[in-house]
């Protein structure tokens, strides 16, 4: 059971209006909005730094975001954001072979090496105490520009809120991210845990 219960997507009209932007990124609203709306103010805030992080305005693709943001929640263990960001990537076009071998990012051959490098800064980035150091700083730098760094950092703040967010919520996880979870994540072990309704 949830710590908290969602309320209804029609509770605050705002959050429903601007809840919209996740019917295109997962095809349903996600729970966790649902019980954000609880203070309307926190789930407005949290939509729009949400479609902000996600725009696009260098070679930081959606889908690679949505790979950066399932790394991040991997890393930290949140088997809801987990599940949400890899259905998140299926939809935003990432390849399947890449889909399929996310697991094994920095060996596969379907991760090139600025994409090997944007996930390992995510794992650095997310980990407690933090490993960003002047090595990643240098790796970065070889594939990436300032703007496209913020990008991804961004990425990996957003899912930090998220993956404490729904963890400590025992947020229910949806219909939707089951399967994806389930598809692509099951064979190494992930399950709903305790997101279950």
């Amino acid at each position: 059971m949830p710590l908290v219960t969602p309320l209804l997507p029609d509770h605050n009209l705002e959050t429903k209006k601007l809840a919209s932007f996740f019917n295109e990124t997962l095809g349903f609203c996600p729970n966790s909005v649902l019980t954000m709306q609880r203070r309307p103010a926190i789930s407005k805030a949290f939509i729009n730094l949400n479609k902000a992080v996600m725009t696009n305005e260098g070679r930081v693709t959606s889908a690679l975001k949505r790979m950066i943001a399932w790394v991040s929640s991997n890393t930290t263990g949140c088997r809801y954001c987990q599940a949400h960001a890899i259905r998140a990537a299926e939809r935003y076009g990432a390849e399947q072979e890449q889909l399929d071998n996310i697991w094994e990012y920095r060996t596969h051959s379907a991760f090139n090496d600025a994409e090997r490098t944007a996930l390992d800064f995510s794992l650095a980035a997310s980990q407690i105490p933090n490993n960003v150091n002047e090595d990643m700083k240098k790796r970065l730098y070889e594939h990436w520009n300032e703007g496209e760094i913020v990008e991804m950092l961004g990425v990996i703040s957003l899912f930090g809120y998220l993956n404490r967010w729904n963890d400590s919520m025992g947020t229910s996880i949806e219909n939707g991210a089951i399967e994806s979870g389930k598809q692509y994540l099951g064979k190494h072990g992930w399950k709903k845990g305790k997101h279950s309704s």
